[in-house]
């Protein structure tokens, strides 16, 4: 059996520009969301109402993605012998729930509220110009995002939708879909807006309010669902797995590997378990320098593993 810890790069992971990102985001959020609530109490627009739930949504989840980051990166110790890596995943999992209450279900039953009752439409001029500045704020924190982005699908060489759909480092998605989200509503707020100033018709205000809140809603539950499979525990992409194997059985003494496990703990932060057929001929010297060898193999292999445990097992007849 071997065991050694490294801090190298990971497949999906760039920590202190995660940090960075989410900072950034949470800042913009804040502000945009005190901006709107205060046009959104002018002009009486359920659409901008929902976009300030929406912004103060996002704001708690990046306050949460910013907690789950600094949490998980502390070090291993007697209790928790294989780190703190997968508590950023809970972390980040109540976030997406803060998306979901905090925004979806407040655009939605506003919305629904504005299409029931109607509203009083005030004058949406400070509503549009709220919605200029705010759609040139989140613009900013996505364009930080995506350098990120294109930062690590580059070093990877994946393109841009395989490694939203596969990394470990959901901070970084949760800011993006956030972030994409948002330009997305702030353009539906417009519409909303400007359909019921054209027509004194509150339905396209209310419809708005709730086409906002259903885009919400998908983005929480595709952050719940990525969060709750990586905190119960989930292995490699396949063609990691591969090269880990490959890099087993390329040492001299091993003859296959029976039994492989792979396990994320974080972005960088990964353990393999595997049971190896050595050599018949090969003594306790020779396995323990081929394990040792074949540690190293994997680490270069995929420099995000941390921990390499092998277990010696003869085939089964």
């Amino acid at each position: 059996m071997s065991e050694q810890r490294t801090t190298d790069g990971a497949p999906g992971d760039s920590g202190g520009e995660s940090v960075t990102t989410v900072v950034v985001a949470g800042l913009c959020n804040l502000g945009i969301a005190l901006a709107k609530a205060v046009a959104g109490a002018l002009s009486g627009s359920s659409a901008m109402l929902s976009e300030a739930a929406h912004s103060f949504a996002d704001t708690v989840t990046e306050v949460l993605l910013f907690l789950s980051l600094k949490r998980s990166a502390r070090p291993a110790d007697d209790k928790h012998p294989l780190g703190y890596g997968r508590e950023r995943y809970l972390w980040a999992l109540l976030a997406s729930f803060a998306t979901f209450v905090g925004g979806a279900v407040f655009s939605v039953h506003d919305g629904i509220h504005t299409l029931r009752y109607g509203e009083e439409l005030g004058s949406p001029a400070v509503s549009y110009l709220i919605l200029a500045v705010a759609f040139a704020l989140e613009s900013v924190s996505l364009a930080r995002t995506v350098r990120q982005l294109r930062g690590e699908t580059r070093r990877l060489r994946v393109g841009g939708y395989r490694y939203l759909r596969h990394t470990s480092d959901t901070a970084v998605k949760a800011v993006f879909l956030e972030d994409a989200a948002a330009l997305v509503g702030l353009l539906l707020a417009f519409g909303g807006l400007l359909g019921a100033e054209l027509t004194g018709d509150a339905l396209w205000d209310g419809l708005a309010s709730v086409l906002i809140g259903a885009l919400l809603a998908w983005v929480a539950y595709v952050l719940a669902r990525d969060n709750a499979s990586l905190l119960i525990g989930r292995s490699l992409p396949e063609r990691y797995e591969r090269a880990i194997s490959e890099a087993l059985t390329a040492q001299p003494q091993v003859v296959r590997v029976l039994d492989l496990v792979t396990s994320v703990h974080g972005p960088d932060d990964v353990l393999v378990a595997a049971k190896v057929d050595f050599a018949d001929l090969a003594t306790a010297a020779d396995i323990e320098a081929a394990c040792d060898r074949a540690d190293r193999a994997v680490r270069r292999a995929v420099p995000a593993v941390t921990r390499v445990y092998l277990d010696p097992t003869p085939p089964r007849p």
